[in-house]
């Protein structure tokens, strides 16, 4: 979708068309923008900024609440029709998703006339606009999908890829960040033609893991499919204070609330979950984590706190102000997988029973 929080907030109040418009954030407070619309992205606006940085870029942005049932309510009519069209439909977010059509269920002469039947029947449906990447493999659709936005379609066919993947520059490339580009740009490596003077091996021990994904999406290769079904991998969330806090007490009352709203989440999923992550953001935006592994799961805020206060000695708390907190529990498990239960057997009993045979 595009701009999609910005886009619904526009269509819910047309007065909001055509202005910049930032959903999160605070002008004059905390917060981060959580998304723009496209007129305050001149502006050099994105998601993740500061508030009170974006007010100062533009200063006539109007700033709105998110509304996230409503981005729900809109998102459930979206995965609708894309179910419409195929089963194997795997969400990304609320806004996007990978489609797998190989398949065709409608008797449509090709994937592009599918990709527009799809964004023709979204903005009848919901007044919203979308744009489509349609290619042979995962990769190639989320880069095309990015490229001529709003309201675009992008095809990458099989013989196209190798000329398109060459020409594109490394920060365009799904899963390449800012850090990883400068880290590119440092070994030379400004565009995908650049990637392939590095093999496998050398890529992974650049990038660990992620090195051989980079090696292969370089050459078109990526044989991930479509998951309909995506196993949630962690419950968590995170608040950003109104004010900087350098005191013990408040910190711990802040994770303590944090604690409760993870356990709510975990009850409600009926789950647990063997990792704690604590994030922390300093006042100069220096953000850390530090994470635990347990061997029984933790189920609810109890169980939380109990080890939180182990992570929290680990960072700077009590001794640099904290803008940000947050709580993650991850490698989940659901509640009905069982605890190891130790068996009552009767073996004493049979014991005694033959020891007074033998008596």
């Amino acid at each position: 979708m595009d701009a999609f929080f910005a886009s619904v907030e526009q269509l819910d109040n047309p007065k909001l068309a055509g202005r910049p418009l930032i959903v999160g954030g605070n002008p004059k407070g905390r917060g981060v923008v959580a998304a723009c619309s496209y007129e305050a992205r001149r502006y050099g606006i994105h998601s993740a900024m500061a508030g009170a940085k974006a007010s100062r870029l533009c200063p006539q942005a109007v700033f709105v609440r998110p509304r996230k049932e409503r981005y729900r309510e809109v998102s459930t009519q979206i995965m609708e029709i894309f179910r419409h069209y195929t089963p194997l439909v795997e969400p990304l977010s609320l806004d996007e998703a990978f489609l797998d059509i190989t398949l065709d269920h409608h008797s449509l002469s090709s994937a592009a006339e599918t990709a527009e039947n799809i964004r023709s029947r979204i903005f009848h449906e919901t007044g919203l606009t979308a744009s489509a990447g349609v290619s042979y493999n995962k990769f190639l659709a989320k880069t095309a999908s990015d490229l001529n936005k709003p309201d675009g379609l992008t095809i990458i066919s099989p013989a196209q890829a190798k000329s398109f993947l060459a020409s594109l520059a490394i920060g365009k490339f799904y899963g390449v960040g800012k850090v990883t580009e400068e880290k590119m740009h440092t070994l030379g490596v400004r565009t995908g033609q650049d990637l392939l003077r590095f093999d496998k091996k050398e890529l992974t021990a650049l990038f660990g893991k992620a090195g051989a994904y980079f090696h292969d999406i370089a050459r078109g290769v990526d044989i991930r499919p479509v998951q309909s079904r995506r196993k949630r991998k962690s419950i968590g969330t995170e608040t950003t204070l109104h004010t900087d806090i350098i005191e013990l007490g408040q910190v711990r009352e802040v994770i303590r609330d944090l604690a409760h709203k993870v356990g709510e989440g975990l009850h409600a999923k009926a789950m647990g979950g063997h990792t704690l992550t604590l994030k922390v953001r300093y006042h100069d935006f220096t953000t850390v984590t530090r994470s635990l592994s347990l061997r029984s799961p933790l189920h609810n805020a109890q169980d939380i706190l109990q080890h939180t206060s182990h992570l929290l000695r680990s960072t700077e708390a009590g001794r640099t102000r904290i803008r940000l907190l947050g709580i993650t529990i991850s490698n989940l498990t659901t509640n009905s997988e069982k605890k190891p239960v130790q068996l009552q057997l009767p073996f004493a009993e049979k014991a005694q029973a033959i020891i007074n045979r033998i008596e």
